[in-house]
């Protein structure tokens, strides 16, 4: 199995006695650690959550996913042409116009982190207010790895859907009265990313079935409802579906198809079918199975479909709930099996909606109907629970461990290479040189960070974020000299070029004279690691 914090493999023997007992002494250490916490509120986890996040975004170096779609606002001509651009991204258009209003106030993109901080720091803040979960739980969680870093450092707009998943959770008991409320907050969540598109219509779907199915809610509702509310309700969510639907829809020219590059896979793959279980298992254990090995892939489907059961059973005296459960599961996994498997932004989806049912199943009473009805003995509910709550103190000691490591590894090894380069080119009085950068879809963290545009080989123009389709093409080291050459002799006077590559160059020309000034290799991001050339007319 290899763990994707640092991609390094590891062998384990799995002893359930002595997992069990390490366990147990691992849960009294916790307790005893945060009974002795100065302020046992949960107020407290908020602040040093803030606090320490505060400190984490200010050192963070952001890299070309974070900074590409502050590009597409910045240099977008019109909203039309925004909203085009939009298109090719495979997301709705929230995260982008909530960037466009920021910019308004600020032409900085520091204000997006502060933005993105805002948005994680309030998610956990209703988290803590707000859930049923206890006060232990409640601290690994906001300390785990999605709350804690995917969703808190990396200023994306994934971090919409623990925000609006939460409110969700938060004012669900509206509902008897209105559902307005959660109308416009599904509308949001489903314009936050495809996969909060996902999330908003189990969610939606479970409202229809309860309303459907549980008459004393629905006469309740229609007591102390008004007579619009429910048509309102109807129209804020399928205005929202269906503009989701519309931006995120790639154009025909699209070379990703809305950033996925295989298309459906309508085949049953055994291999592909075991690697979309083992996102379920990467999103609560943090561990992905090696592709390539059926071993790591059986143990892990195995142990992920153990968990899920579990909570299928925990959850079978909350029957809407468990409704919840299964269609945000199914859907997500439907979608990772047939069109993308997705990296830990994206399945970590599956643990929201675990968070979710949880946090759901609380409004209600149990009920013993689907148990009668499937014979489950009460003791079976008892042991199922039992080790339940186990399972989900072992995720969140798991997320915990992931979030820390996580955290304090950007503290010390710099996401991208992008910041420590921009800021030297600006100490160097280098910022307003002719620039000739490459890749393109590398350069978006520099070009945010310096706040202009560079030539694009890819483009043979000015430019400065990248989509990809055509008229766009990849360019190799040969041909990037060539058009250097050109833009040189094209001059009116002779003046060196400032070329700045994410690769270090390996070839030479004997017409051009190339001098290599500084290079910036520490990144976690290998990808993004750049090396500055001058380069002139030999």
């Amino acid at each position: 199995m290899t763990l994707w914090l640092d991609d390094r493999p590891y062998i384990y023997n799995f002893d359930p006695n002595k997992f069990h007992s390490e366990l147990t002494m691992l849960n009294k250490k916790i307790i005893k650690y945060t009974s002795i916490l100065p302020i046992h509120s949960p107020w407290f986890i908020i602040i040093i959550f803030s606090v320490i996040g505060l400190i984490g975004f200010l050192n963070h170096s952001m890299w070309r996913d974070e900074l590409n779609p502050w590009l597409i606002v910045r240099d977008s001509e019109s909203l039309g042409d925004l909203i085009a651009n939009i298109h090719y991204e495979g997301h709705p258009v929230l995260w982008y116009f909530s960037l466009a209003i920021l910019r308004k106030i600020v032409d900085n993109p520091m204000i997006m982190q502060i933005f993105h901080l805002a948005i994680t720091v309030v998610s956990v803040a209703l988290f803590c207010l707000y859930s049923p979960f206890n006060y232990q739980q409640k601290f690994l969680f906001s300390f785990g790895f999605f709350p804690f870093y995917e969703y808190l450092l990396i200023s994306r707009n994934y971090a919409f859907s623990m925000l609006f998943i939460f409110a969700f959770c938060t004012v669900f008991s509206s509902r008897q009265i209105t559902y307005v409320y959660l109308a416009i907050l599904l509308g949001l969540l489903a314009n936050s990313s495809a996969y909060g598109l996902l999330v908003s219509f189990s969610l939606s779907l479970t409202l229809l079935a309860e309303f459907c199915f549980d008459s004393e809610h629905r006469q309740q509702y229609f007591n102390q409802s008004q007579k619009s509310d429910l048509f309102l309700s109807i129209v804020i969510i399928m205005f929202s579906f269906l503009l989701s639907i519309y931006i995120i829809t790639p154009p025909t020219d699209s070379y990703l198809y809305g950033g996925l590059n295989n298309g459906w896979l309508m085949q049953l793959d055994i291999r592909h079918l075991l690697r979309s279980i083992g996102r379920i298992f990467g999103s609560y254990l943090l561990i992905i199975p090696a592709h390539k090995r059926w071993l790591d892939l059986i143990v892990c489907a195995v142990i992920a479909l153990f968990i899920v059961i579990l909570t299928l059973i925990k959850l079978s005296k909350k029957p809407v709930t468990l409704f919840f459960y299964i269609i945000g599961n199914c859907v997500i996994f439907a979608f990772t099996y047939l069109r993308f498997l997705g990296m830990p932004r994206h399945f970590g989806h599956f643990y929201l909606v675990l968070i979710a049912a949880l946090w759901l199943g609380s409004y209600y009473q149990e009920s013993t109907v689907l148990l009668n009805k499937f014979s489950i003995r009460p003791n079976s509910i008892i042991f199922v629970q039992k080790w339940h709550n186990i399972a989900l103190m072992l995720i969140l000691y798991v997320q915990f461990g992931g979030g820390i490591y996580s955290f304090s590894r950007d503290l010390v090894v710099p996401f991208s290479a992008s910041r420590e380069t921009a800021q030297y080119i600006q100490k160097a009085g280098l910022a307003n040189e002719f620039i000739v950068a490459s890749r393109d879809a590398n350069m978006a963290p520099l070009s945010g960070y310096l706040n202009r545009k560079f030539y694009y080989p890819e483009l043979q123009k000015m430019g400065s974020f990248t989509l990809f389709k055509k008229g766009r093409q990849e360019v190799e080291q040969p041909e990037i000299l060539s058009q250097i050459n050109s833009l040189l002799k094209n001059q009116d006077e002779q003046k060196k070029i400032l070329l700045i590559l994410n690769k270090k160059l390996n070839i030479n020309r004997n017409d051009l004279k190339i001098v290599p000034i500084k290079d910036f290799q520490k990144t976690w991001v290998d990808s993004e690691q750049y090396y500055l050339y001058w380069v002139d007319e030999a």
